[in-house]
């Protein structure tokens, strides 16, 4: 019995006429007794002009025959010899008037007929839910369907897959082709496969001139390139297609009317996902081929001329009420305009909403990066240009599909995120930091300073606060660094928390502020309020930049003198990065004891360099030895984050300062640390966490204090 292959996509141009004829000569090629069969009703001979055929009768006439005289039929009198060997043709239609004799009921018997004389049947079934087109698929041993690199073919694809499903076809019969996989500008195979729940069977290159001459030629592109890249993937495909025969499933035999009951349910009609109409491809459209956005940056356009968004005040955007009644305004107005711009030529109601939403996410929100934001695993978004937008999801950076119409849009979504909070940028002001309504951060920079375009970055405000429990669960620390962490804090030691950026250094902050008593008045200092403390008695003191004049800043500094005005019994800075270091050691060393900040580190010995250049910069002239006292008796204890080449994040270090060694260097001694011993093979650190043996001077002192604390958590760990 022949296996039944069926190809289609439900978006024109993609490719798949060439790609069934190209599958059906390379599985002949490999000695296989195969029959292309031409079922795309809506565009007649191309299948048989490239495997250079000339049909005389075709499938409508078969079923015409096998109705009236089923024992007296041939097979050589319907189905046309290629020129290659083991490789035949038959046509659906000669002619597109003969597609109502094309009977879905029969389909099955011209299967049968063929069955006998063929190893393989592939179909090119065309791009719509057709009688025909249905009857076919429930016929098949493997569907595969063609999606190319770019944004409406994943739509239209994700539809079909859902359709399928829709019918009870499992998604394990059917398969993906990528053609076009090195398309420049084009959408990674790895993000196509995040959107789609079924395998890449075979990634088919862009070869346009070799394809072109073999078409032109009436051969397919495997007969006439042979050692061509393209040739390579069908032959990669072919055999994938032999020695796998698990890849084939049983035929379905689903009740035909039940299946068109079923689609007319899923989609209200019988729709054809063609894509966009030509018209809307323009002519001065240059490099940029992606139709889905040169119909988003017209709709665009014509939205922002007829309700003059440009010149709406932008606080407006910052008004909730207002903002609503201008969405509500705007969708109206947008989707008036996909109907004139794309009229029927997108007939998925879930496609429609989609760019609806991004178009007025473009004109009215952050564009693109409202879906990032909205994404709980997304913690940074990176906007190097238009074109560029990276984020980071579990502690790895990956380039999204993510784009913005242009590099003015990048600038109007900066200038949309700062102006409601007094900021400008422009080329006077080319750098700016702020932060949105939720609390995440924001940094711009924009020409002259940037040469690769608006470059925008966020660094998002994570809605969840994260307690030691947490940080056990993520493998960040054990339970007796965790035990040394909460009796430092409860007996007031000073403690300082390193790392790099995007080290979680906050989050271990907010992880310890959970065991300062409620009874104590909290003062929290930062340029952005990133800390989320459960405590009642808190203060919440953010600087202020300066505004559109350059005047009005208040500094991290200045809030520190004030604070200690305010009666605290503890101050945590957010973090220390200039000349507040020195008003939070003097606070640390008259006091205040029990204070937390975070600084930027690369290990607990960095940070004590860290802060003699921190005060340096201040401006007050103290010699180098005095200086490092006031670091040693400030600072107890210094826990040290980072984040790993396998993404995770952890606590690398505990140290004390435990005075001075001698008249110019501090005495710092580790306390636990991480020791990593290499990776695996799929790129996860590999160690553990053990105690150093080390024991802090002021064990008795946590003592004392009523704190119970274990001499074993001290002992080294064996790996």
């Amino acid at each position: 019995m022949a296996k039944i292959i069926v190809i289609f996509s439900t978006k024109g141009g993609v490719g798949k006429t060439l790609i069934a004829a190209n599958l059906a000569a390379s599985l002949a090629k490999e000695g296989k007794r195969v029959c292309a069969v031409d079922l795309d009703t809506q565009v007649v001979g191309d299948m048989a002009h490239v495997l250079g055929v000339n049909p005389q009768n075709c499938m409508a006439d078969l079923m015409s025959y096998l109705k009236k005289q089923p024992q007296a039929t041939k097979k050589q009198d319907f189905v046309a010899k290629s020129k290659f060997n083991d490789l035949d043709f038959l046509a659906g239609v000669l002619k597109p008037q003969q597609s109502g004799y094309l009977y879905p009921e029969k389909l099955p018997e011209v299967f049968s007929f063929l069955d006998k004389d063929y190893d393989y049947i592939v179909v090119d079934a065309g791009k719509s839910f057709s009688d025909i087109f249905l009857a076919a698929l429930n016929q098949a041993n493997l569907i595969l369907l063609i999606v190319t690199p770019d944004a409406l073919s994943i739509y239209q694809t994700k539809w079909a897959l859902d359709t399928l499903q829709f019918l009870h076809f499992p998604l394990s019969m059917v398969k993906l082709l990528l053609n076009r996989s090195e398309s420049l500008s084009s959408i990674s195979w790895q993000e196509i496969r995040v959107h789609l729940p079924v395998d890449i069977l075979v990634k088919i290159p862009s070869e346009g001139k070799l394809v072109n001459q073999a078409v032109n030629q009436g051969l397919p592109v495997v007969i006439d390139s042979p050692r061509s890249k393209i040739a390579a993937s069908f032959a990669e495909l072919t055999n994938a297609l032999i020695s796998n025969k698990t890849i084939f499933v049983e035929r379905r035999n689903l009740d035909q009317i039940k299946l068109k009951e079923t689609v007319m349910e899923k989609s209200g009609q019988f729709w054809e996902a063609q894509g966009l109409n030509e018209a809307i491809l323009e002519p001065d459209a240059g490099e940029d081929k992606d139709e889905i956005l040169i119909l988003k940056r017209r709709i665009h356009t014509r939205l922002l001329e007829s309700m003059n968004i440009k010149k709406l005040d932008l606080k407006v955007f910052s008004d909730h009420k207002k903002g609503e009644e201008l969405k509500n305004k705007a969708e109206t107005v947008v989707s008036n305009l996909l109907v004139e711009e794309a009229g029927s030529f997108i007939p998925s109601q879930d496609v429609r909403k989609k760019l609806i939403k991004e178009i007025l996410d473009e004109a009215l929100g952050l564009g693109p990066l409202e879906d990032l934001i909205a994404d709980p695993d997304v913690t940074d978004i990176m906007v190097n240009n238009k074109d560029e937008v990276y984020v980071e999801r579990f502690g790895k950076i990956e380039l999204t599909s993510k784009k913005f119409i242009s590099n003015d849009q990048v600038r109007t979504i900066i200038e949309r995120i700062i102006a409601p909070i007094g900021r400008r940028i422009d080329e006077s002001v080319p750098m700016v930091d702020a932060r949105l309504a939720d609390g995440s951060r924001v940094n711009a920079i924009i020409s002259p300073l940037s040469l690769t375009g608006p470059t925008l970055t966020i660094r998002k405000f994570r809605k969840e606060r994260y307690k030691t429990a947490d940080l056990l669960n993520f493998g960040a620390l054990t339970s007796p660094m965790a035990d040394f962490i909460k009796a430092c804090v409860l007996c007031r030691k000073n403690l300082i928390v390193s790392g790099g950026t995007g080290s979680g250094k906050t989050t271990v902050l907010n992880a310890l502020s959970e065991y300062i008593p409620e009874g104590e008045r909290i003062i929290t200092l930062e340029d952005a309020a990133e800390l989320k403390l459960n405590q009642r008695h808190w203060i919440r003191l953010e600087s202020r930049p300066p505004n559109i004049e350059g005047k009005g800043a208040l500094t991290i500094r200045d809030l520190f003198r004030n604070t200690l005005r305010m009666r605290p019994d503890r101050i945590i800075v957010g973090e220390c990065r200039g000349t507040e270091s020195l008003d939070m050691l003097q606070a640390m060393n008259t006091g205040h004891d029990g204070s937390m900040t975070t600084i930027h580190a690369n290990s607990t010995g960095d940070v004590l360099s860290r802060l003699d250049s921190m005060i340096l910069m201040s401006g007050i002239e103290l010699p180098a030895r005095a200086i490092r006292e006031m670091v040693s008796s400030a600072v107890d204890v210094i826990v040290h984050t980072a984040r790993l080449s396998d993404g995770s994040r952890k606590v690398l270090g505990i140290a004390e300062v435990a005075g001075m060694k001698d008249e110019m260097h501090i005495n710092l001694n580790d306390i636990f640390i991480f020791k990593q011993v290499g990776v695996d093979s799929q790129g996860k650190v590999l160690g553990y966490f053990t105690a150093t043996g080390y024991k802090p001077t002021f064990l008795d002192e946590i003592r004392v204090r009523g704190v119970v604390i274990s001499d074993k958590i001290f002992e080294p760990t064996k790996p």
